[in-house]
């Protein structure tokens, strides 16, 4: 088995190995993976933090040792929280990262952080403070960044910042914590999950106080939400059937 770690901003992961295939999510700065199969132009890779896998082009990522992959496994996560910061390469040059990189593996690829950064799990209560930090971000299929995300990449990157692990898609998050009854159960930072007419869940947000929801739909955007599911208060109408909601944290 062969490992590799992500020393590049944000690299697409894609469901084929080619640069026209679909955007399935994306692997940002420090990621790091086990590496399934190599062809000429690609590696499948399955990522550590939550064991999506996908396509990763050869030249996105720098080849660790199992050592070195079992050590960074082992560590607690040290992430950047700045929205945007840069990280120095041994030719003193500079290249931005995002917010929630992962920080563990400088050493390995040669790089030099200065922003500033976390290790700890946050309290429940700061879920949502950190979801405000995407707010307007545009929506992407497949993004986890605040220049491009989807809805599940965003609960998935808040619960990160603050110390807890989730899925990558909205259906295999529904498949985590303990599910409530009625809205009225729900604190914030809980999450709503939202289905289509196949009943299959295709949609996440994060509750807040007062029945609102922040989610991505178009952008990172606050909405209503009752007992049918999200009142678009733009639109003003409902956009999202209600499923179920759970208790994570």
């Amino acid at each position: 088995m062969q490992y590799g770690i992500c020393n590049l901003s944000i690299v697409p992961l894609r469901n084929e190995p080619a640069d026209a295939s679909e955007l399935i999510s994306q692997v940002i700065y420090g990621d790091f993976f086990k590496i399934l199969e190599q062809r000429k132009q690609w590696t499948k890779i399955r990522l550590a933090f939550d064991k999506y896998e996908g396509w990763v082009d050869n030249k996105q990522y720098a080849e660790i040792t199992e050592e070195q992959y079992k050590d960074l496994h082992n560590k607690n996560p040290i992430l950047s929280t700045d929205l945007v910061e840069f990280i120095e390469d041994k030719n003193n040059q500079l290249f931005p990262i995002t917010i929630g990189s992962s920080l563990n593996g400088l050493s390995l690829v040669n790089h030099n952080y200065e922003g500033n950064s976390i290790n700890q799990k946050l309290d429940k209560s700061n879920i949502i403070q950190t979801a405000f930090t995407y707010l307007n971000a545009p929506y992407l299929w497949g993004g986890k960044t605040p220049f491009g995300i989807d809805c599940s990449g965003f609960t998935q990157m808040v619960y990160k910042l603050n110390g807890y692990k989730l899925l990558r898609d909205a259906s295999q998050q529904a498949t985590q914590g303990e599910a409530l009854s009625f809205i009225e159960e729900s604190e914030p930072g809980d999450l709503a999950f939202f289905d289509n007419n196949e009943g299959i869940i295709t949609h996440v947000g994060i509750i807040m106080e007062d029945n609102y929801i922040i989610h991505a739909h178009g952008k990172v955007r606050i909405d209503r939400l009752d007992h049918s599911g999200i009142y678009n208060v733009d639109k003003k109408m409902h956009t999202h059937k209600l499923r179920v909601i759970k208790k994570i944290i």
